[in-house]
């Protein structure tokens, strides 16, 4: 699973969640932070309101929590999420002693991100593809 460093600098990024049933994420507050969420058309469901979306806990009775906004919820991608979002820059991915490496495309460049976790290493890039796009440098490849 992404750290949660990583998926806050996506989401700080400027990548845009569009949350659908299968979605994890943590609720972005410390006193609730250790728990996964999934969102799923039973559990937890996505609504949309002119004044933004809430995520809707359904028959929740472990603690009382009803519905929370979507800019507390902090977007967990997954393996083939992250894949996805580099589109055409994703070249490969190869596991190793040391975790995995990531090898993308990035501003016509070949570049290799790492990481012992493979959706960290999938981040990693997509926040270098982002930089690249919004013209800034990334700090965060390898």
């Amino acid at each position: 699973m992404i750290s949660t460093p990583l998926a806050r600098a996506l989401r700080d990024s400027r990548l845009v969640w569009h949350p659908t049933a299968g979605d994890a994420f943590r609720i972005d507050r410390v006193e609730v932070d250790a728990e996964v969420f999934i969102l799923s058309d039973i559990t937890v469901e996505a609504h949309e309101f002119s004044s933004g979306i809430v995520l809707g806990f359904n028959g929740t009775t472990e603690w009382a929590l009803d519905s929370v906004s979507i800019d507390d919820a902090l977007w967990l991608p997954n393996e083939t999420q992250l894949r996805s979002l580099l589109r055409r820059a994703f070249h490969r991915l190869d596991s190793h002693d040391r975790g995995f490496t990531v090898t993308a495309t990035i501003d016509g460049f070949s570049r290799v991100f790492e990481s012992e976790v493979a959706e960290d290493a999938y981040a990693r890039a997509l926040l270098a593809l982002i930089d690249a796009s919004l013209g800034e440098s990334s700090l965060d490849s390898d």
